[in-house]
């Protein structure tokens, strides 16, 4: 059974650094064998079909090729269209009632214990605050993600160790379920 997938991939493109084109990772994805490949923007987000298969071996299948074809390696997480459709669904703040800049999802690799987080003083950020879904964290940020005080202590090294983790404002999320909703027939 094919299915439908997005990469999203952490880190690239950011100040010059760490350039991955988008044509090229294309390139990269279809010589994995995926078809149907789609990129969206210049951050890292791809979308594909392939065969039903794990997410962890796809996405390590995908930094393995990226290492090799960019000389560099890139944590990439690979997320089916089910579960992104549910992201969304799940978003615990009004999104249709905000603008993209002030509603955040952090895909996690793992699923986060509320634990990690409890050292962290919601009240102290006020009227920022987040909320913990599936492999994912949901940040209201009313002033946007670049003027936050609270997604910064969200992603310190300490508190993500262990856990690959990418961040996308909600324009994108929609978008990548979107791009990856089965074509109806």
């Amino acid at each position: 059974m094919t299915t439908r997938y997005a990469a999203l991939l952490r880190g690239i493109n950011v100040g010059g650094h760490r350039k991955v084109p988008m044509a090229r990772l294309r390139e990269v994805l279809t010589g994995l064998g995926h078809t149907e490949v789609a990129t969206y923007l210049q951050s890292g987000n791809a979308v594909f079909s392939c065969e039903r298969a794990d997410e962890r071996e796809l996405a390590a299948a995908l930094e393995a090729a990226i290492e090799e074809s960019f000389g560099f390696g890139v944590d990439c997480l690979v997320r089916d269209a089910g579960y992104l459709s549910a992201v969304a669904a799940d978003c615990p703040f009004p999104a249709a009632e905000l603008t993209a800049r002030q509603l955040h999802v952090t895909y996690f690799s793992e699923r986060m214990a509320p634990e990690r987080f409890a050292g962290i003083d919601v009240d102290a950020f006020a009227p920022e605050t987040f909320r913990l879904g599936d492999r994912a964290l949901y940040l209201f940020a009313p002033d946007g993600l670049g003027r936050s005080r609270l997604g910064p202590a969200l992603a310190r090294p300490s508190l993500l160790k262990g856990i690959t983790a990418t961040t996308r404002n909600w324009n994108t999320v929609l978008k990548l379920v979107e791009l990856t909703r089965p074509a109806s027939g």
